[in-house]
């Protein structure tokens, strides 16, 4: 299992913009059968108490490890979440919705920028709209796959009309290597 822990370390920290040891506490986890106190974490990983604690918060942030207590037990355990990738997929959505908000604030309150710079703000606000569809899409569509249970998430009102800001649905067509599966099509 080391070679797998060292190798999430590098690969899954790189791909998500994380530090080293956030991938291989991400993979120490994943592969745990039982949750994990902070203490055999840190011995588990060979880190400090604080470098351990900081993951594990950043894993939680990013929706993919949860913390609790084990009932009589003073101490937190952590595990990987049974749904790490709903939850993983959910703070990327969440973290763009507020990007969204932003441009759409920015660029309601635009007026006084010249045409290039409300231009751009268009574009962004644009962008983020269709990349924000795009995420809600994928997480029904993961969800439906997997069985997850759906929480209803709704895209913010558009200024103007006060209705969502989702642009379109994502074209579906059947996968050719898994029956019943879809892949996303690019019809927005």
């Amino acid at each position: 299992m080391t070679t797998l822990v060292e190798d999430f370390g590098v690969h899954i920290g790189r791909a998500m913009g994380w530090p080293k040891m956030a991938g291989k506490t991400a993979a120490l986890l994943m592969m745990s059968e039982q949750p994990m106190t902070l203490a055999e974490l840190q011995k588990a990983l060979d880190a400090s108490k604080g470098s351990v604690s900081e993951m594990t918060r950043l894993l939680i942030t990013n929706g993919t490890v949860e913390r609790f207590k084990k009932p009589g037990s003073r101490h937190f355990v952590f595990r990987w979440r049974p749904d790490a990738w709903v939850g993983c997929l959910q703070h990327q959505l969440d973290a763009t919705r507020q990007i969204l908000e932003l441009a759409e604030r920015r660029h309601r309150a635009a007026t006084d920028l010249g045409a290039t710079q409300r231009q751009r703000l268009r574009q962004m606000r644009d962008y983020y709209r269709f990349i924000v569809g795009g995420l809600e899409d994928l997480l029904a569509e993961y969800r439906e796959l997997t069985q997850e249970p759906s929480v209803p998430t709704d895209p913010p009102p558009d200024a103007a009309t006060g209705t969502g800001t989702r642009t379109g649905t994502s074209a579906r067509a059947a996968h050719p290597d898994r029956p019943g599966a879809r892949v996303r099509g690019r019809g927005r």
